[in-house]
């Protein structure tokens, strides 16, 4: 499968509220039009509070991340070349300050309960400098994973490694234009949880371990609403 991962950023005469009416009711309805799309989930960032860490914040700031998931990158491409791609990019011109897309490589750590009305956060990691992509990958998938996986609490724990970068939608970029190297969704039932998780001693090993290989960690809570459920 392949998922690609819209970071949104709206026009500035835009009010949060119109943004999140036209990407929803609008905009929405478009992608989940296009040929081939297997998925399609809106995360709409609701707070931008670095909350249950005190941890180094990174630059990024984004009002939602798009996630669109494909059989493969044959089918993602021709989806975005379609009728309903070039009526996708019209609509973008029309609401968005900026796009910037990720391909990941997701794997799921602790799947979430679908059925539960969970809080969820996302984040950006960004490797310390002297970490290369190889000891980061290694460090995140494995250990980290083991440690989060203790912690009390955590309802969902999902790691989408950044595969792919486009600074502009469309053009392939290196990274230090779009410096992501992993995205976080964590899954709790409340903020009281999320805390306590990062409060325990789990949660303080975890933490501990994350400054051996991350510089970075910018965290915001969001409201999914899923347009495409996944197709099985």
């Amino acid at each position: 499968m392949t998922v690609r991962m819209g970071l949104l950023n709206k026009k500035t005469d835009w009010s949060q509220e119109e943004f999140r009416r036209h990407w929803a009711e609008v905009h929405g309805p478009i992608a989940a039009r296009l040929p081939g799309l297997r998925s399609y989930v809106q995360h709409h960032v609701v707070d931008t509070s670095q909350r249950g860490i005190s941890y180094k914040r990174g630059p990024e700031d984004v009002d939602g991340f798009s996630e669109l998931t494909f059989d493969d990158d044959d089918a993602m491409r021709a989806a975005l070349a379609s009728d309903v791609g070039s009526l996708l990019v019209e609509d973008e011109e029309r609401f968005l300050g900026r796009l910037r897309i990720l391909t990941i490589d997701r794997r799921e750590v602790i799947a979430p309960d679908s059925n539960r009305k969970l809080l969820k956060r996302m984040s950006f990691l960004r490797r310390r400098t002297d970490v290369d992509e190889a000891t980061f990958e290694r460090e995140w998938r494995v250990e980290h994973a083991r440690l989060v996986k203790r912690m009390p609490g955590v309802c969902g724990y999902r790691q989408n490694l950044v595969v792919g970068r486009e600074a502009k939608k469309g053009t392939s970029c290196d990274y230090n234009a779009l410096p992501i190297d992993g995205v976080v969704e964590l899954w709790f039932t409340d903020t009281e949880s999320l805390n306590a998780a990062f409060a325990s001693s789990e949660g303080v090993r975890t933490m501990a371990h994350a400054l051996s290989f991350i510089d970075e960690i910018t965290t915001f809570l969001v409201d999914s609403k899923v347009l495409v459920p996944p197709q099985a």
